[in-house]
């Protein structure tokens, strides 16, 4: 096994592959990555599904890994999260 980090908009989580399957491992980084964001966001799964207007059951699945999101979408979803809270500090 081997730790790996996965940098999205400047939010770095670091994951332990426990795969050596390369789709299970993205499925995993993932996972883990949409988790750190909806944390960072100090929301819980409800509010942040409410908040970005995505079904609570997608946002659920992709945050268990079961499936996978774009990783475009990752990305803008943490960018939004990290603006708005740039916007409360100003």
């Amino acid at each position: 096994m081997e730790v790996i980090t996965y940098n999205v908009e400047g939010i770095e989580i670091e994951f332990v592959k426990k795969s050596e399957d390369d789709s299970e491992a993205d499925r995993q980084k993932m996972a883990l990555a949409f988790k750190a964001i909806r944390e960072k966001s100090g929301m819980n799964r409800k509010d942040f599904a409410e908040w970005l207007g995505i079904p609570y059951r997608t946002m659920q699945e992709w945050e268990l890994g079961r499936r996978v999101m774009p990783e475009y979408v990752l990305r803008l979803i943490a960018y939004k999260v990290l603006n708005e809270k740039r916007k409360k500090r100003d």
